[in-house]
């Protein structure tokens, strides 16, 4: 008696052929709806960056303030800084849908 191997090339080729089949299936195109929802998500991904960064620079500002107080604190000699745009508040999120 012989016996079939689960793995034999005939079946991953079966089970190749069948998973192209499923990802080359089409998807209906997005409604209205959908592509509005799209996009004020991608709004509101875009201003939770722009609060990241203004929270990542008012801490970038608050450690440096504090090691410039412990250097002079300490009696080292300090020079002056590299000089860095402010810190911009993008505030609250407001979406404006595209008319």
């Amino acid at each position: 008696m012989r016996r079939v191997a689960i793995c034999s090339p005939a079946v991953l080729a079966l089970c190749a052929a069948a998973l192209a089949a499923v990802a080359s299936a089409k998807l209906p195109p997005p409604s209205d709806e959908a592509k509005a929802k799209a996009a004020e998500a991608a709004a509101k991904t875009a201003h939770a960056d722009k609060v990241a960064g203004y929270e990542l620079c008012k801490t970038r500002d608050k450690v440096v303030a504090e090691y410039f107080a412990a250097a002079r604190k300490a009696g080292k000699a300090i020079k002056p800084g590299m000089t860095t745009p402010a810190c911009v508040n993008p505030g609250a999120f407001v979406y404006k849908p595209a008319a």
